[in-house]
């Protein structure tokens, strides 16, 4: 990328900080200056602040499907005919999608660790049911039916009894029965699926019966799915749909340029979101409580990078080249800190490729590997937006009353994250979009991204020097591949010549 292409990265990264620190900010001084007495009013202001940030947010929803799509298509037609990769080839892609579920899990594991916006209250067992006219609610409280009024306050000990005298009488089982009178179902107690159903709806998910309903409903995996497959499958075809190629790669070119633009409209849109998620919590005297999530959240993320990039990524280039693979961190420290000031592994990938040609990696490996990492391998961000999934999902659980996530939630953040990772754009602030993805896949409001505005932008450079250490650290193992294949060949040569000398 250009000078000024980095300078305008740059230029957007500061903006951002200031929009962050007004937002802040404008979020501490205004219910001050309104008094307590106005909380409702100041309240309404920053009501009336957040619409500018849902606008922005709605404006990249709307991008989304076609930047995803195009992105990964451009990436599998960047790889060239698959049926030629190869060995290194193979490696390769093997490498990117082995370190992406690696980091997704560390990702996992740490936020389930550290548990960042939970609610200090949780649910109390034992509820029991109460039935008001025709409407079922919950309470805690009496063991045994009583009642309150026109209240018949019943436990689920009650139900159960009522579901086994209708057994014997209908034939049917309970859970037919909970499905007939739904008030019944307070007293079944929740069927935990099996390992091979989980798997089972895990890769139904994987494919739509309908694109265009899965595209309208941001049923992203299967659009992801389709754009592995088909692209991998135009590799094959040669110049018969060259038009189409170019076709998809100038689509890829434009919605990146579209990306660019909504990204000048980034700051005023973060400090809309900001503000008003900042105020309206100061307003009601919860500051301290966003404060403390949020710094909880960055300790998490920034222990699970730390992990796979000292422990993970680093064991896998000992493993592979029997190298120290802190030497090497050390020789591409250039490239790091570069990705590290832009937050953009596509601005760094120049850099990247001239750091790992110093560090003896062939230009061979580093010309195949590097941009097309840059363009799949996001480590970091598939890392971060598994963390950052749960912590909304607590979040969640509070603001919105929505249920904790389950185990098959957790699996499909998993792999929503891990396919997202492919279509992120390696421009700052892009994990945005994907983020949405991951969020949409589970269920989550989209609108609770804001929690993670206000430090995305130091978290995005985290992810981004993770990502393009994980991309030099492939390009190293790829280039052991061109070796052995170098030594193969004159090994096999060197077998001609003394083939036919010795006879002589």
């Amino acid at each position: 990328m250009s000078e000024e292409g980095k300078k305008g990265h740059g230029n957007l990264t500061l903006y951002i900080i200031i929009s962050i620190v007004l937002a802040i900010a404008t979020a501490l001084i205004l219910p001050e200056v309104m008094g307590e007495e106005s909380e409702s009013t100041t309240l309404s202001i920053f009501e009336g602040i957040g619409i500018g940030g849902e606008v922005f947010l709605r404006a990249l929803m709307m991008m989304v499907v076609p930047l995803v799509v195009a992105s990964v298509m451009n990436g599998i037609l960047g790889l060239g005919d698959v049926r030629k990769l190869g060995k290194p080839g193979f490696t390769a892609v093997g490498y990117y999608l082995a370190t992406t579920v690696l980091a997704v899990a560390i990702g996992l594991i740490t936020v389930n660790i550290f548990n960042p916006g939970a609610p200090k209250d949780k649910p109390v067992a034992g509820e029991v049911a109460v039935v008001q006219s025709e409407e079922v609610t919950t309470h805690s409280g009496d063991a045994e039916p009583a009642t309150h009024g026109d209240e018949i306050v019943v436990t689920p000990d009650d139900v159960r009894k009522v579901l086994d005298i209708l057994e014997d009488q209908t034939g049917l089982n309970s859970r037919e029965l909970a499905k007939i009178f739904p008030g019944l179902s307070a007293g079944l107690e929740e069927e935990e699926p099996g390992i091979g159903m989980i798997l089972g709806n895990l890769v139904l998910m994987l494919f739509a019966d309908n694109l265009f309903e899965a595209a309208a409903t941001m049923n992203l995996l299967p659009l992801i799915v389709f754009a592995i497959i088909f692209a991998g499958m135009l590799t094959t075809m040669g110049e018969r749909v060259k038009a189409i190629t170019d076709m998809i790669e100038q689509i890829n070119n434009a919605m990146m340029s579209f990306v660019m633009l909504l990204m000048n409209l980034a700051p005023l849109g973060i400090f809309c979101l900001i503000a008003s998620n900042f105020g309206e919590a100061n307003a009601k005297g919860e500051l301290m409580d966003v404060i403390s999530q949020s710094g909880m959240f960055v300790l998490t993320v920034l222990v699970g990078l730390g992990f796979h990039a000292f422990v993970t990524l680093s064991a896998i280039y000992w493993i592979f080249t029997k190298k120290n693979p802190y030497a090497y961190m050390k020789q591409m420290s250039e490239a790091l800190l570069t990705a590290f000031s832009t937050a953009s592994s596509s601005a760094t990938l120049p850099l990247t490729m001239e750091c790992a040609n110093k560090a003896g990696i062939s230009k061979k490996s580093t010309n195949f590997v590097l941009p097309l990492g840059a363009t799949i391998n996001m480590d970091g961000t598939a890392l971060y937006e598994a963390a950052a999934a749960i912590f909304i999902a607590n979040i969640a659980v509070v603001t919105h009353g929505v249920d904790p996530l389950t185990f098959t939630d957790q699996l499909i953040v998993a792999v929503t994250a891990t396919l997202a990772a492919i279509g992120a754009a390696g421009i700052p602030e892009a994990g945005l979009v994907t983020m949405m993805i991951v969020l949409n896949a589970v269920g989550l409001p989209v609108e609770l991204i804001s929690s993670v505005l206000a430090i995305d932008w130091l978290l995005d450079r985290f992810r981004t020097a993770t990502n393009t250490f994980g991309d030099s650290i492939g390009a190293a193992i790829v280039d052991e591949q061109f070796k052995e294949m170098q030594i193969d060949g004159d090994d096999s040569k060197g077998q001609g010549t003394e083939t036919a000398v010795v006879p002589a």
